[in-house]
C-alpha cells in the first residue's frame, strides 16, 4: 500500500472520532481485563510457589501424611536407609491465636538439622537487646517469627503471644527471627520437640523431607520407601506438591480469563459495527477509488489496516489500563481476587513482556476480525453502482443464515459432551462461542419479524421505526451485535450465579440443622474439643442433643490433592444432601460405608457401590461408597464417615466442631454463655446457623464480585456499540432524514425516531441475547462448572432481575441512539437532500 493510500485510509479514523474512540476503548477494556487477571494470578502464583519452594529447601522428596500427622517413628526408619543423605522431620500447624482474627502457620523443625535442608526455616535466636542467644532456640516456649509475621502481629523480640492448643491457651515468647525466610512470608518456627509438647502432638509429625545420596535412582528410592511407610503417607516431589496446590485456583483463573475474552470479543463486534457502517458511509468514496485504479485487494487491505490500527491502539491502551487495574484489584481484593485461594499473600506486580505482547496481539486480532467482514463487503462493491447516490443502502439488507446457525447449534451440542483438557473445560468454552455466533446469524431474521410482532395502530414515528427495522435488518446486525454478546453473557452469568447461590443456600439449610455450632479453631487445626469437654457440654441444662464433627485431610494417592475426611453422625446418610444413594440390596456390611462428595466422585471416577481402601489412622480400611452428596465447600473432594465407625478405627474421641440442639424454651445466648464457661472464654467460636449462613453467602458474593464487574464492563461495551452504530447510521441516513423533514417531521420527531429505533434494536438484541444466554447458562452449569469444580446445582432463573436489566438496557440504548444522532438532526433539510437533485 502506497503512503498516500495509507494516509487516506487512516485519516478516516480521525474523521470518525466518536466511533473510533469507542472502538479503541472497547478493545482496551477487553485487553485490560484479561491482562489484569493474568498479572494478578501470575504474581500470586509466583509468590505462592516461591514460598513453597523455599519451605521445601533442597529436599528431593517429601513424605506427607494426613493433616493430623503420623507416627514420628517413621522418621527413624527413613533416616536409617542407606540411600538417604539428609533427612528432617517437620510438624506443621495452623495455630489459632485467641483474641485475634488471624491465625499463624507454625513449623516445628529440628533446629540442629534445619540448615542442611531448610535454610528458610532456620531460626536465629536473639535476646531482647538484639544479641544472639543460641541456647534460646531450645527453650520450650520459644517462637521465632518471620519479619512479615512480626509486622502483621505487631510483636518484637521478647514479647509474648497467646496460642491455643485444644481449648487451652498457652503463652509463647518471641525469641528471635527467621532471617532466611522469603520476604512477605508469614509464619513462625519452633523446635519440633517443644512444639509437640505445647500443642499436644507427642509422637506426631506432618512430613519428612529428605535428600538422596548422589547416584540414587528416584524410582528405586520410592520402592524402598514404600516398604517402611504406613498407609496414607505418600511420596511426593516438591514440584508436585506445588503443582497440586496451584491447580486448585486454575479453574477460577481460567473462568475469569474467559470472561475477559468475551469482553474482547464484544469489542471486536463493536469494530465490526463501526467498520461496516463506515463502508456504507464511504461507499461512493470507495467506488471512486476503484474507478481511479485501486484494486479490490488494495481496498480490502486498507480497511484491514484500519481495523489493525484500532486493535493496536486499543491494545496499547489496554496494557497500560491492565496494569493499573491489577494494582487496584490487589489493593481491594488481594492476590486471589476474593476467591480465597491465596488469602494473605501480598504479591508484587511486575511487567511481563510476553503477556503484554500476547494481549497486544489479541487486541490487533480483535480489530482485524471486526474489520474482515466489512473489508470483504467493500471489495465486492461495483464501482459504477457505487458512484450513484444511495449506494450505501445495501449494508442494511442481509439474509438470515438459518442453516449455518443450526450447524453451529449442533456443534455446540457436540462440544458439550467432550471431556475437559487438563482439567480445563476447553470444549465447553468452545460451545459458548458457537452459541454466540449462532445468535448473531439469526439476528437479522428476528429483526425482520418485528413488522408482524409489533402491535398495529401506533404513531407515525413508531411505524417508521418498525418499518425501517423490518426492511433493513442489517441495521440490527451492526447495532445490536455487541448487545447480543454482552446481554448473553449477563443473562448466562445471572442465571448461573442465581442458581448457584440458591443451591448453596439450600445446601447450608441441610448441613446446618442444629441450633448452635461450636468450633474449637475455625480456619486452624491447633484447637480441638476433647472428650471431657464434650461430656460437660452434654450435661448442660439447655442441651437436648449433640453432634460432634471431626475433620482430617488425607491423601488417597500421590497424584491428587488431599481429600477431606468428615466424621459425624449421618444416620445412614439420611441427613446428607444426597444426589445418589445405593440400593439396600447391594449393601455389604463387611465394608465401612462412606458418602463421597460429587467432586470426589468425579476426580477419582467413583460411583455408588464402588469399593476402595482408605488410609485411616495408618491402616488401610476397606470402604464402600454408600452415596454421593453435594458439597460446595471443598472442590478437591471430601467423604463422610459415621462418627462411631471413625472412633472405632482411630480411638479418637475429640472433635473440631459441635452441633447443639437446645431443649424447648432454652435461650441460645444462655447456652452459649454456659459453653464458654465450660471451655474457656476465648477457646471456642459459637454461632447460630443464620450467622454461618450469612457469613458463607457473604464469601460467595465476594468471590463473584469480580465476575459481576467484568460482566458490567461487557454490557457497557455493548452500549458503546449501540451509540457508535447509531452515530454512524444517523450520518449515513442524512438524506433520509432530509426527506422526512420535507414531509413534515420536526427535529424532535427525528430524535424520537432514533430513540425508538435504538430501543427496538436493543429489544431485539436483548431478546436474542437472553435466549442465547439461557443456552450459555446451561453450558456453564452443566459443562463448565461440572468440569471445573465438579458441582451440580438446581436451576433458578431470576426473571425479575433479567426483566429489570432488559428495561434499563433498552432505555439506555434509546438514550444513546438519541444523543448519537444529534448532529444529523441539526443538519439543514435542504442540504441533506441536495445530492438527489
Amino acid at each position: 500500500m502506497t503512503p498516500i493510500l495509507r494516509h487516506l485510509f487512516l485519516a478516516s479514523l480521525r474523521h470518525s472520532r466518536f466511533a473510533t474512540g469507542l472502538s479503541l476503548l472497547a478493545i482496551a477494556l477487553g485487553v485490560a481485563l484479561g491482562l489484569a487477571v493474568q498479572l494478578i494470578h501470575d504474581a500470586a502464583l509466583d509468590e505462592f510457589g516461591r514460598g513453597l519452594r523455599s519451605l521445601a529447601g533442597v529436599a528431593d522428596l517429601q513424605l506427607i501424611g494426613a493433616k493430623t500427622g503420623f507416627d514420628d517413628a517413621v522418621y527413624v526408619e527413613v533416616a536409617r536407609l542407606p540411600q538417604v543423605a539428609d533427612v528432617a522431620p517437620i510438624l506443621e500447624l495452623e495455630v489459632r491465636l485467641p483474641g485475634r482474627t488471624q491465625t499463624l502457620r507454625v513449623f516445628g523443625v529440628d533446629v540442629l538439622r534445619a540448615y542442611r535442608l531448610h535454610a528458610a526455616l532456620q531460626p536465629r535466636a536473639e535476646s531482647s537487646d538484639g544479641e544472639s542467644s543460641e541456647f534460646a532456640m531450645f527453650a520450650p516456649d520459644a517462637l521465632f517469627l518471620t519479619t512479615a509475621a512480626r509486622t502483621a502481629l505487631g510483636l518484637e523480640t521478647g514479647a509474648t503471644l497467646r496460642v491455643q492448643s485444644g481449648t487451652v491457651e498457652r503463652t509463647l515468647r518471641i525469641a528471635g527471627g527467621v532471617p532466611a525466610a522469603p520476604a512477605g512470608q508469614l509464619f513462625g518456627v519452633m523446635d519440633i520437640a517443644a512444639m509437640q509438647q505445647i500443642f499436644d502432638r507427642i509422637g506426631r509429625i506432618s512430613r519428612i523431607d529428605l535428600r538422596m545420596r548422589p547416584g540414587t535412582d528416584p524410582e528405586d528410592m520410592r520402592k524402598v520407601l514404600k516398604t517402611v511407610l504406613p498407609p496414607g503417607v505418600e511420596i511426593l516431589t516438591p514440584a508436585l506438591v506445588e503443582s497440586q496446590a496451584v491447580a486448585l485456583s486454575r479453574a477460577y483463573r481460567v473462568n475469569l480469563t474467559m470472561l475477559a475474552a468475551i469482553a474482547l470479543v464484544t469489542g471486536a463486534f463493536l469494530v465490526f459495527s463501526s467498520q461496516r457502517l463506515a463502508v456504507a458511509r464511504r461507499a461512493q468514496e470507495f467506488a471512486f477509488l476503484r474507478a481511479m485504479g485501486l484494486t479490490r485487494r488494495e481496498l480490502m487491505l486498507g480497511i484491514l489496516v484500519e481495523g489493525a490500527v484500532l486493535g493496536l491502539g486499543g491494545g496499547v491502551l489496554g496494557i497500560a489500563l491492565g496494569h493499573a487495574l491489577a494494582r487496584l484489584a490487589i489493593g481491594l481484593f488481594g492476590g486471589d481476587l476474593g476467591a480465597g485461594y491465596f488469602e494473605g499473600l501480598a504479591p508484587t506486580l511486575r511487567f511481563e513482556p510476553l503477556g503484554a505482547i500476547a494481549y497486544l496481539s489479541a487486541g490487533v486480532l480483535a480489530g482485524l476480525a471486526g474489520a474482515w467482514g466489512p473489508a470483504r463487503e467493500a471489495a465486492r462493491l461495483n464501482p459504477a453502482s457505487g458512484l450513484r447516490a444511495g449506494a450505501d443502502s445495501g449494508v442494511f439488507h442481509v439474509r438470515t443464515r438459518s442453516f449455518p446457525a443450526l450447524i453451529l447449534a449442533a456443534v455446540a451440542l457436540g462440544l458439550c459432551v467432550l471431556p475437559p483438557v487438563g482439567g480445563v473445560p476447553v470444549f465447553g468454552y468452545g460451545a459458548v462461542a458457537a452459541i454466540l455466533a449462532a445468535a448473531i446469524l439469526v439476528l437479522p431474521g428476528i429483526a425482520s419479524l418485528i413488522q408482524w410482532a409489533w402491535p398495529p395502530g401506533q404513531g407515525v414515528t413508531v411505524r417508521l421505526a418498525r418499518a425501517r427495522l423490518a426492511a433493513a435488518p442489517g441495521q440490527a446486525v451492526v447495532a445490536a451485535a455487541g448487545v447480543v454478546a454482552s446481554v448473553a453473557l449477563a443473562a448466562a452469568m445471572g442465571i448461573m450465579v442465581t442458581s448457584f447461590r440458591h443451591s448453596v443456600d439450600a445446601w447450608l439449610g441441610i448441613v446446618l440443622p442444629a441450633d448452635l455450632y461450636v468450633s474449637a479453631s475455625r480456619g486452624a487445626n491447633s484447637g480441638y474439643l476433647d472428650e471431657a469437654l464434650i461430656a460437660r457440654v452434654a450435661q448442660l441444662d439447655g442441651v437436648e442433643a449433640l453432634r460432634p464433627v471431626r475433620f482430617d485431610s488425607i491423601r488417597l494417592d500421590a497424584t491428587h490433592y488431599p481429600v477431606t475426611l468428615i466424621a459425624r453422625p449421618v444416620d445412614g446418610g439420611k441427613i446428607l444432601p444426597l444426589v445418589s444413594t445405593e440400593d439396600r440390596e447391594r449393601k455389604r456390611p463387611e465394608k465401612v460405608p462412606i458418602w463421597i462428595s460429587e467432586a470426589m466422585a468425579a476426580i477419582f471416577s467413583l460411583d455408588v457401590g464402588d469399593e476402595l481402601l482408605i488410609p485411616i489412622a495408618g491402616k488401610p480400611v476397606p470402604c464402600r461408597v454408600a452415596g454421593i452428596w453435594r458439597d460446595y465447600a471443598r472442590q478437591y473432594g471430601a467423604f463422610v464417615i459415621e462418627l462411631d465407625d471413625y472412633r472405632r478405627l482411630t480411638s479418637d474421641f475429640s472433635a473440631n466442631d459441635l452441633g447443639i440442639w437446645l431443649r424447648s424454651g432454652a435461650a441460645p445466648e444462655t447456652v452459649a454463655a454456659e459453653v464458654r464457661g465450660a471451655s474457656g472464654d476465648r477457646a471456642v467460636d459459637i454461632a447460630v446457623p443464620r450467622e454461618i449462613r450469612d457469613r458463607s453467602l457473604a464469601i460467595f458474593d465476594r468471590t463473584f464480585l469480580v465476575t459481576y464487574l467484568m460482566e458490567a464492563v461487557a454490557v457497557v461495551i455493548g452500549l458503546f456499540g449501540v451509540s457508535a452504530s447509531f452515530a454512524a447510521l444517523a450520518s449515513a441516513r442524512r438524506r433520509e432524514f432530509g426527506m422526512l423533514r420535507h414531509l413534515g417531521l420536526t427535529r424532535r420527531d427525528i430524535g424520537r425516531l432514533l430513540a425508538i429505533e435504538g430501543a427496538m434494536t436493543a429489544a431485539v438484541g436483548s431478546l436474542v441475547g437472553f435466549v442465547a444466554g439461557a443456552a450459555v447458562s446451561m453450558v456453564l452449569i452443566e459443562v463448565v462448572n461440572r468440569q471445573s469444580f465438579h458441582w451440580s446445582m438446581d436451576i433458578r432463573i431470576p426473571f425479575a432481575g433479567l426483566a429489570t436489566f432488559a428495561g434499563v438496557l433498552i432505555a439506555l440504548a434509546a438514550l444513546a441512539a438519541r444523543l448519537s444522532g444529534r448532529q444529523a438532526m441539526h443538519q439543514s433539510a435542504v442540504l441533506a437532500v441536495r445530492e438527489d437533485w
